[in-house]
């Protein structure tokens, strides 16, 4: 789960992460009146989206009086913003953060992530703030330091020392820099995070060091431990398809592609999604739904990839373990009858009752095609999608 920035640095701040004063606000006139609150004689307007490259698409402006602020408010506040992170359909402004301005001396990036490596927080600074970090990754990483936290102990004061000043933080700014870092790495620790990012971290012209834009996305998993977080997700800033199958426990994500995909567990998704790649074809969508399907999720795992308008063909591919491929097969007639599928339907069982499975798949009387391996499946709702087959 995602937040907005200013949701993001509210919580940072209980921690200890220092941030310019801001005001969250829903209309032009909140706008100004954040301004006014603020005080000052520069203010920056924010889009507040669940996306990186704000400031590129035109949803971060500078504005120098009341005036300016209520002009850079209207111009932001309901447009269509889009981002490198948005596609080109972008994300409508709903959500504004009038911050106050700053002297930026340097812009730096720090952040945290989950090392599945070594299974520990690993924070991670760079001299190059203000860039995409996975640029600064591709083109010069040496320029990317990393300390890896062992959870017994915390970020050690070495540590922190060491990050800081590799990415250039001057002496007597270090023990600032060095308390936002095991601020942010216990920000990230307590609320079950899987990443946290400030990009830029800067350095003003007084030597302080402040967190100017924040990024927060949680462990989904985790969210049950966290009732207070859970009350922040903004569902206008997520995939309607996504929040319908949630309702379900069905794990969803929309693709680009044309090839809807029915699979039971994570990793036969993604190795489903692959080999349909590898044939030539492009997935709609990563569809997990668990161990547990019944009739009534996969037709509303159905329903919810025929709302894709691109949507071509439907791929289910089944390993029977929990899942019998007796009952997912019956689910899947049953669900194809309640929502008249009209694109064609490749089906792969293996595994438990897999006889059992594909002979009410046979007696069905839909024309469903049946496939005896992967490679099968992939190759024929490829040629289903083109409409070779």
């Amino acid at each position: 789960m995602k937040i907005h920035e200013y949701q993001a640095k509210e919580l940072l701040r209980r921690y200890g992460v220092p941030t310019p004063k801001a005001v969250a606000s829903f209309t032009v006139e909140d706008a100004v009146s954040a301004a006014r609150e603020l005080g000052g004689e520069v203010w920056v307007v924010k889009a507040q989206i669940h996306a990186g490259g704000r400031g590129k698409g035109g949803g971060v402006k500078l504005a120098r009086s009341l005036e300016e602020v209520r002009a850079r408010a209207t111009e932001i506040l309901g447009m269509q913003l889009v981002t490198h992170q948005t596609g080109p359909q972008g994300q409508k402004v709903r959500r504004l953060l009038v911050e106050e301005g700053a002297a930026i001396a340097k812009e730096l990036y720090v952040g945290a992530v989950v090392d599945r490596v070594t299974q520990r927080i690993v924070l991670m600074a760079s001299s190059e703030g203000g860039m995409d970090i996975e640029e600064v990754a591709a083109h010069t990483p040496e320029l990317i330091h990393k300390a890896v936290v062992d959870p017994g102990v915390g970020l050690t004061d070495a540590q922190g020392t060491d990050l800081v000043r590799r990415i250039g933080i001057p002496e007597t700014s270090v023990p600032e820099a060095v308390a936002l870092l095991k601020s942010l790495y216990q920000a990230f620790y307590d609320t079950d995070a899987a990443l946290v990012e400030i990009n830029p971290l800067i350095l003003t012209a007084n030597g302080r060091v402040l967190a100017l834009d924040a990024k927060i996305t949680f462990d989904d998993n985790a969210l049950y431990r966290h009732p207070d977080i859970l009350q922040l997700r903004d569902l206008d800033e997520e995939d309607p398809a996504e929040i319908e199958a949630s309702r379900f426990g069905l794990s969803y994500i929309s693709l680009e592609g044309d090839i809807g995909c029915l699979v039971n567990g994570a990793g036969l998704a993604m190795a489903t999604m692959d080999i349909i790649k590898l044939f030539g074809g492009q997935p709609a969508n990563f569809l997990d739904v668990g161990g547990g399907a019944t009739t009534e999720k996969v037709t509303e795992a159905f329903k919810i990839m025929l709302g894709n308008p691109h949507l071509k063909a439907i791929l289910v591919n089944i390993f029977g373990g929990i899942m019998k491929c007796d009952v997912i097969a019956q689910g899947v007639v049953e669900a194809a009858r309640q929502v008249q599928l009209a694109v064609p339907l490749v089906v792969r069982l293996e595994g438990t009752n897999v006889d059992l499975g594909k002979n009410i798949l046979a007696l069905s009387g839909l024309p469903i095609i049946t496939a005896s391996n992967m490679a099968d499946a992939a190759q024929k709702v490829v040629a289903a999608a083109r409409g070779t087959n």
